[in-house]
């Protein structure tokens, strides 16, 4: 863990995706242990309920193949926490075969990718009144680097579908995002970072493939990481004082790095993927 200056977190809300296991999860109590209020969020009832009752938290349940229930989980936080200081985009997956989601889009780049950037945007208001500034971070990966954005294919109809290839532009979308998001908030005391949490044993790759062995096999669970080290990034960029150095950057864990992909540090390309994902997801945003 860095061992840099750190917001005193009691009375502070933060919102959790993907916290019904892995890093999320991980997050979430790390969060909680420092005193924060956090709204823990996932997509397993049973797994939501036993992170949210271990650490005295109040489980929110959410499916990001359904934009309406994205909608409706916005709604609930909004309804039930008055302030929200930190929100951690932290849901992902990865599938090997091409799946549809229930809004006609390709799985990963939903999940990944456009369900929590519709999450962001329901929750911006809220996020800019934050007493002390908010934050927004999000869980990407140095796989952006394999990714390759086509704003006239987003869903991937065409070719051959590769789960590692969705996997990557979706990453790739949550790093132009994260750019994208600090130029539209300057002023607004929200600030905003993506981080790459390392080689983590979780179950992204639950759908199977090759990501489920890479992740989730017990040969992975021995030779990688755990979840509680890959949470500790997050936890440093929602807690660190120093925001303006992290303020729309990728951290390869703790270390700033700039992306070195040229697709990744497009901003004219930062803003159409903006604009074409607020038309996807019906999301209102500012220019």
């Amino acid at each position: 863990m860095s061992d840099q200056a750190t917001q005193d977190m009691r009375g502070r809300t933060v919102v959790v995706t993907g916290a019904s296991a892995g890093i999320g999860a991980a997050a979430a109590r790390q969060l909680a242990d420092l005193g924060a209020s956090v709204a823990v969020v996932g997509r397993s009832a049973q797994k939501t309920a036993a992170v949210a009752e271990a650490i005295g938290a109040e489980a929110h349940l959410v499916d990001y193949s359904h934009l309406d229930d994205v909608r409706r989980l916005a709604d609930e936080l909004l309804a039930s926490y008055p302030r929200i200081d930190v929100l951690a985009n932290n849901a992902g997956g990865v599938f090997s075969d091409r799946t549809t989601s229930a809004d006609g889009h390709e799985m990963t780049f939903q999940v990944n990718h456009l369900a929590p950037f519709l999450l962001t945007n329901l929750l911006l208001d809220r996020l800019t009144t934050a007493p002390e500034g908010a934050r927004v971070i999000n869980t990407a990966s140095m796989a952006y680097r394999r990714g390759r954005l086509d704003l006239d294919d987003l869903d991937r109809t065409r070719g051959r579908y590769s789960g590692a290839g969705a996997y990557g532009t979706s990453k790739l979308a949550n790093v132009l995002s994260t750019r994208e998001l600090a130029r539209r908030t300057q002023g607004t005391g929200v600030t905003t970072a993506a981080f790459h949490p390392g080689r983590i044993a979780t179950d992204i790759g639950r759908g199977g493939g090759l990501y489920h062995l890479l992740f989730g096999s017990r040969l992975a669970k021995a030779l990688n990481s755990t979840p509680a080290q890959g949470a500790e990034p997050l936890v440093y960029l929602a807690t660190t004082v120093d925001t303006d150095t992290v303020n729309g950057q990728y951290f390869h864990r703790f270390t700033p790095e700039e992306p070195k992909y040229k697709q990744a540090t497009d901003p004219h390309l930062a803003r159409q993927l903006w604009e074409r994902s607020a038309q996807l997801t019906g999301a209102r945003t500012s220019s």
